[in-house]
Parts: structure tokens; sequence; C-alpha cells
């Protein structure tokens, strides 16, 4: 017991933060986006989610901010109900900005495939810090 006191010590940040904590929310269940075909070739979608929120998995309050979900649909197109309530699912999630917006990207791959695609989460100020991730398909 001794030893994995020490190793979780030497894992853990000066402030407490773990792998517990980094890796929290990756993995979870969230509901499904559902698609349907597309008829065109050669434009982009845009959607704005203004009301995102999840917990932070060190402090468990709430984070607040806005997604924007750009993407150029390959044969398929998300269908805006089933990313709303994926999004809703987030709420009472504990995970990072930076792992929500990758793995939101990551759904939103999975379901439609499309040609490329960007996620931005531009999150609320806190402690006088007001921080923007971007996630882009494909990687660049």
């Amino acid at each position: 017991m001794k030893r994995e006191t020490i190793r979780r010590k030497q894992r853990t940040t000066k402030l407490g933060y773990d792998e517990h904590h980094a890796k929290s929310g990756i993995t979870v269940p969230l509901p499904d986006m559902e698609t349907f075909p597309n008829q065109y070739k050669g434009y982009a979608i845009t959607i704005e989610i203004p009301e995102y929120t999840a917990i932070c998995p060190k402090t468990g309050l709430p984070d607040f901010g806005t997604i924007t979900l750009h993407y150029m649909p390959g044969k398929k197109c998300l269908e805006l109900k089933s990313l709303k309530m994926y999004l809703h699912a987030y709420r009472n999630l504990g995970i990072f900005y930076e792992n929500a917006v990758n793995r939101i990207l990551q759904d939103v791959v999975k379901a439609c495939q499309p040609v490329q695609a960007k996620v931005t989460g531009t999150f609320a100020a806190r402690g006088g810090l007001r921080s923007i991730i971007e996630a882009h398909y494909p990687q660049r």
C-alpha cells in the first residue's frame, strides 16, 4: 500500500490534479448523434451551441461556454435534435474543456464522416482567464 501511495503522489500535480481527472468523461457513453443523407456537395454547415455546460472533474463546479461546430458534410448530415440531446448530456459530465472539444469532434466524425470538421469551444472566463479550444478533422 505504501508503494501505491508513493506512485499516486508522483502522478499528481502540485494542485492535486491526477490521471483520473485528466481521463474523466472521455469514455462515458453519450447519446448517439443521428444523421440523414446529404443531397449536395461542396458546402459547409456551422452550428453554434451557446449554452454548453459541463462539470470540472477536479472542482465539481460548472463550466460554461459556446461550442461551434463547422463541418463540410460527406454522405451524411447531422440531425440537429439528436446533436442537441448529445450536447445536453455533458451537463452532468465531469470533463475538462480540452477533452470535451476533442471528444465532440471525435463523435461527430464517427457519426457523419465529414469531409472536414472543426469544433471550437469558447469558454467563460474563470479567474480572469478565458479559454478557446479548437480541434480539427482531419488533423493538421
